[in-house]
């Protein structure tokens, strides 16, 4: 039980909702505002969103006791800041609906793990390196803005990682919250402590809503952060099935859309922070931070104002040189798994560069596409191998 208060576990869940507010936080209040959302259902819109996040992942990590991470859709999000405006709140929230019963079925039905299934590991692994890159190489980005805090942190990073593994991003993390206080880069702290109440809104279905939001919100949710979802569980090696995760995420959707949670799925940065050697050697251990990182989610739905400027008084490079550090031993570690067998190489390898170019093709992001790409690189060359051996 006094292993479960470990500091890795608890600053490993914490980085992990500090990153996932402060990357996307911002987008979250640009769609509830292009929505019309009034303050009071903004506040709801965090509201359900934290409390969804804590509660499946929560629920989902206890009954496999694996770390099982819900998040919201970002893609999504970005994806209401452009289709949302002129559009009536309950007819977005409908949208919301039809978009979480389309993921639920989908998990209910089988048809997501069925194609995951078929998706070779060294894929799975290419496109996990490639979501994980940018962030990475965002932490030497942090460097060139401040020298001195993350230049420091990397010193910290490569010593500890030397020393004590275990405690590697707690103490970068630490190093790095005591030299932006102490070089005034942190933002005053001004968070209204009063609970969040959450606002009903009734749904109304439009159809032109429904094909033009509905729609391509499952899709970008589905190919921009369910594969790489379980593209993170499978390169970590967890073997929870896929398709529990899925329908429970959308279920949870369909619980928490009329407060504003407008979609769910399986987190893929976030989640990789929670199962990476650093939090524990053993992989069976690793879970308990996804449990904090529930307990805070959690909390930034009941508080959201607070946890929110919370998350805001954090520097720009203090978050992006943790998340970037804290993600360079499975950016490794997938990289490797991706480019280890030589007859897969070439699709992996194309799996890797488009994911990584960021590229969006009919406005489907480039993890679809770099899984798609690759498995046709996969199937060509598996056919073409048959038949030389025929």
């Amino acid at each position: 039980m006094l292993r479960f208060f470990s500091p890795g576990y608890v600053l490993t869940g914490f980085v992990a909702v500090l990153v996932g507010y402060a990357g996307a936080g911002a987008i979250i209040f640009q769609a509830a505002n292009a929505a019309g959302a009034s303050p009071a259902e903004i506040g709801s819109w965090l509201w359900a969103l934290g409390i969804g996040m804590g509660v499946s992942s929560l629920a989902l990590t206890l009954r496999y006791r694996q770390p099982v991470l819900i998040a919201w859709s970002t893609p999504g999000a970005a994806l209401l800041v452009t289709s949302l405006p002129g559009v009536p709140m309950s007819d977005a929230i409908g949208a919301f609906l039809f978009c979480s019963l389309l993921l639920t079925l989908s998990g209910v039905t089988g048809l997501f793990q069925k194609i995951m299934a078929f998706v070779p590991q060294s894929l799975a692994a290419a496109l996990l390196a490639a979501v994980l890159l940018r962030f990475g190489l965002d932490a030497f980005v942090a460097l060139q803005s401040d020298v001195l805090m993350v230049g420091l942190m990397v010193v910290t990073y490569l010593l500890t990682k030397q020393f004590v593994p275990r405690y590697v991003i707690p103490l970068t993390f630490l190093v790095g919250i005591i030299l932006a206080a102490a070089t005034g880069q942190m933002k005053p702290f001004a968070g209204d402590f009063s609970l969040t109440m959450p606002v009903f809104t009734f749904p109304t279905f439009d159809i032109a809503t429904l094909i033009g939001v509905g729609i391509p919100l499952f899709i970008v949710t589905m190919a921009s952060q369910n594969v790489p979802g379980i593209a993170a569980l499978r390169t970590h090696g967890y073997d929870v099935p896929a398709s529990p995760l899925i329908g429970w995420s959308g279920f949870t959707g369909l619980v928490l859309a009329p407060f504003g949670g407008f979609a769910f799925n399986l987190a893929a940065i976030t989640a990789a922070l929670c199962m990476s050697p650093e939090v524990h050697p053993d992989p069976a251990k690793r879970y308990p931070a996804v449990i904090w990182a529930a307990f805070f989610y959690c909390l930034a739905g009941l508080f959201g104002a607070a946890l929110t400027a919370l998350f805001i008084a954090f520097p720009a490079s203090l978050v992006m040189a943790i998340a970037g550090l804290a993600l360079l031993t499975t950016i490794a570690n997938s990289l490797d798994a991706a480019l280890r067998d030589e007859a897969e190489r070439d699709a992996a390898i194309l799996t890797f560069a488009v994911t990584a170019s960021g590229m969006t093709l009919l406005s489907i992001g480039a993890p679809f596409w770099g899984l798609v790409i690759g498995m046709i690189a996969y199937l060509f060359r598996k056919r073409f191998t048959s038949r030389a051996k025929g």
